[in-house]
């Protein structure tokens, strides 16, 4: 009775345990699940309201609105994945999570890894998309780019994309320093795109904090949903 008594302890809380496993890994997903409906539908509203892509015209698809739209609509779908599968112990459901995680990560890393080496390239390739947006929209009527430049100017404090001159003498308001023009030497004189350098530069240790905290997330998640793909794989037992 001993024995049996101990075996029977044993496997309630090796029950217990997975039972906090498929919670938790229920509410982790509905959380992110909720982000990423948040995310997308931020995108939409930007899609909709203003066109970042404007600052690429060359390659319009890298919008920010764009963006916001795939990542939203990925993380949806991998926390749905992952919160019916938990929640109905379903171990197709649980394995095309853990793969779909996996991939997501070798994806991220496989980027990290190419931004890192092409760093230069692409300094010069955003440098000439840059100069390319402001070069198109100081020789047409577009508003809709000299706004995204107007919210960039008047927020990073700078003018152009290297400095005033860019504007070639028609220089919009939103690269004043006050109310008033009259004068040039009340003009932001610094370039946007140093600016906007220095400002990535200043988040690199956001960033990195950021990039570490979503591997820690998605390492635990594979790890959960593996742990109860093999216990229902092994005894076929449902802990509703």
């Amino acid at each position: 009775m001993g024995l049996e008594g101990e075996e029977s302890a044993e496997k309630k809380m090796a029950q217990n345990c997975l039972k906090f496993l498929k919670y938790a890994l229920i509410t982790f997903n509905f959380i992110f699940w909720l982000c990423g409906g948040i995310v997308l539908a931020l995108g939409i509203y930007l899609m909709m309201t203003s066109n970042y892509g404007s600052l690429l015209p060359n390659q319009p698809s890298l919008s920010v609105a764009n963006t916001l739209i795939i990542t939203g609509t990925i993380v949806m779908v991998v926390s749905f994945l992952g919160c019916l599968g938990s929640l109905k112990e379903n171990k197709c459901l649980l394995i095309t999570f853990f793969i779909v995680l996996l991939i997501l990560m070798m994806v991220e890393i496989a980027m990290s890894v190419i931004l890192l080496i092409n760093e230069e390239k692409i300094d010069g390739f955003l440098l000439k998309e840059f100069e390319a947006s402001l070069q198109k929209y100081t020789h047409s009527n577009a508003t809709q780019g000299t706004e995204d430049w107007d919210i960039i100017q008047h927020k990073f404090m700078c003018c152009g994309v290297k400095g005033i001159d860019d504007w070639n003498g028609t220089v919009p308001l939103a690269c004043c320093k006050e109310s008033n023009c009259a004068n040039r030497k009340i003009y932001w004189q610094e370039g946007c795109y140093e600016k906007l350098k220095q400002w990535f530069e200043n988040n690199y240790l956001n960033v990195g904090i950021g990039i570490i905290v979503i591997s820690i997330i998605q390492v635990l998640g594979m790890s959960f949903a593996m742990t109860l793909y093999c216990h229902i794989s092994k005894s076929g037992i449902f802990f509703q």
